[in-house]
């Protein structure tokens, strides 16, 4: 197993899993939501994510919704991680740039879903968010030699 998911726990998998209608319909207004936070915010990192690329927070989006509906069977993504990874090397992006990221994305979801985002879908998003970081991390430590 390229990716070992058994880290994260079946209740995680399975509210993550549970989210991906919401996902559905409101991904892109969430991932603008987490551009326009990290404008306001990180400003220094928004060169870093190509936000303002037209179809940015769309790619994004199905990439997060992507996650959601694999996150059984990581392994599936592997081609578009190996990808991501490659773009992420390419931009300078850094481990410690991920949890800033992630609590841009999680208060990005806060705003747009509200009172419908419990706080056991937080916690779950959260886990499985640094989960998938580290996956990350991983492979572009490859890529960037170290």
């Amino acid at each position: 197993m390229l990716y070992d998911n058994t880290m994260l726990s079946n209740n995680t998998k399975e509210i993550v899993k549970a989210t991906a209608p919401a996902l559905q319909e409101y991904g892109v207004e969430i991932t603008t939501r987490m551009y326009e936070r990290m404008e306001q915010e990180q400003p220094d990192l928004k060169a870093l994510f190509a936000s303002t690329r037209k179809g940015q927070a769309e790619r994004l989006a199905g990439a997060v919704l992507a996650y959601a509906q694999n996150i059984d069977e990581i392994e599936e993504l592997a081609p578009t991680i190996a990808i991501i990874a490659k773009k992420h090397v390419g931009a300078h992006v850094l481990p410690e740039h991920y949890p800033v990221v992630g609590h841009l994305l999680l208060s990005a979801m806060q705003d747009v879903l509200g009172d419908a985002l419990e706080k056991s879908i937080v916690d779950a998003w959260a886990e499985a968010y640094s989960f998938l970081a580290e996956v990350f991390i991983e492979q572009e430590k490859k890529l960037y030699g170290t």
